[in-house]
């Protein structure tokens, strides 16, 4: 078990970096947000699937079967190609090296631990949120359980698209980023110290993860050279998975059992969900030093337009190339020819 777990991992981290980076670069100066917010919210519908769908499933078919599709490379090279750009991602691209790591600036690491901290208070606690309903709220069944879990991803793949569109035309990440942590913050308590139906902080976290994901993952490509752009989101992930795996190991030490039927007393995870309120209030810190590095470099993370976004350059960033800028020509030729200059 633990050596699949080793292998999944493996391989959906990458998948993401990879998914990170074609999506960055189909959307570059456009529709940045949404296209993060429906990539996440595709991602998530999986899990409301699994939320709704899986018990039932095991009891009927059992876990053997598995469907894999990979579609997304192939329409990538066949898009590139059309547009002429493929001579351009060569010449920004290049090997992987340590010295990168050196361009990449202030603002770019306190948006990483940033999304970090955010993400510590949303993936461990909805592993074990089902359990924590069953226990504290005893009249949930396991499955109505699972059905309130699952209103964190419900919220997410209903507001994506609206959250999306709004940053993209509003802009102000940095502030967005703040406003988040800000507004999770009463989700803890109320799970922790009231008995407020659970439903409505799992919609209510929901909520802050569609706006946490529409501006903190949409925000790197603007605070990193180009050239790095691939390296940057794959530390960003890196540290990101990293976070989370060892609050997994806190939780586990918090909760203090190896049996899933034993009820876990209410005290216990009264510190579990202290400890999530510990990483939104860290997170708070580092998004608030966010936005004040990013005013003393030109503000670039909360220009308040999309226009305004595409038209300024930030001073930390390497200037596109004109293959990069999206093409006005109608003749492919000419398209082609940028790329050349370029």
């Amino acid at each position: 078990m633990l050596t699949g777990r080793l292998l999944f991992g493996s391989g959906n981290g990458s998948l993401t970096i990879v998914q990170k980076r074609i999506t960055t670069f189909w959307f570059k100066g456009k529709e940045l947000a949404l296209a993060f917010s429906l990539t996440v919210a595709f991602s998530r519908l999986g899990s409301v699937l699994n939320f709704f769908l899986t018990q039932t499933f095991e009891e009927k078919y059992g876990m053997q079967w598995t469907l894999w599709g990979v579609i997304v490379s192939t329409l990538d090279e066949i898009g590139v190609r059309q547009l002429g750009l493929d001579g351009a991602i060569q010449e920004e691209s290049r090997k992987v090296r340590i010295q990168d790591v050196k361009l990449l600036s202030v603002r770019y690491w306190l948006l990483v631990l940033t999304i970090m901290f955010f993400y510590n208070g949303i993936f461990p606690f909805i592993a074990d949120a089902s359990k924590f309903i069953q226990d504290k709220y005893s009249y949930y069944s396991q499955k109505e359980a699972a059905y309130i879990v699952g209103a964190v991803y419900d919220s997410l793949v209903v507001l994506s698209a609206i959250v999306g569109i709004l940053i993209d035309y509003v802009g102000l990440r940095g502030v967005f980023a703040v406003a988040c942590a800000v507004l999770t913050l009463p989700v803890f308590g109320l799970l922790a110290f009231t008995f407020v139906p659970p439903l409505v902080s799992t919609i209510w976290l929901g909520v802050t993860y569609s706006f946490a994901a529409a501006s903190m993952w949409p925000s790197i490509p603007l605070v990193v050279p180009q050239a790095t752009l691939g390296t940057a989101m794959g530390l960003a992930t890196s540290v990101q998975m990293i976070g989370i795996g060892i609050s997994n190991l806190v939780v586990g030490q918090i909760l203090g059992t190896k049996s899933s039927e034993t009820k876990i007393p209410l005290w216990r995870w009264q510190r579990m969900m202290i400890f999530m309120l510990a990483n939104t209030i860290s997170c708070i810190v580092t998004s608030v030093l966010l936005n004040v590095v990013d005013h003393r470099q030109g503000g670039t993370l909360n220009k308040t337009t999309k226009k305004s976004g595409q038209e300024q350059s930030d001073p930390d960033r390497e200037p596109l190339t004109q293959a990069e800028e999206e093409p006005n020509e109608q003749d492919g030729d000419a398209v082609r020819s940028r790329s050349i200059n370029s």
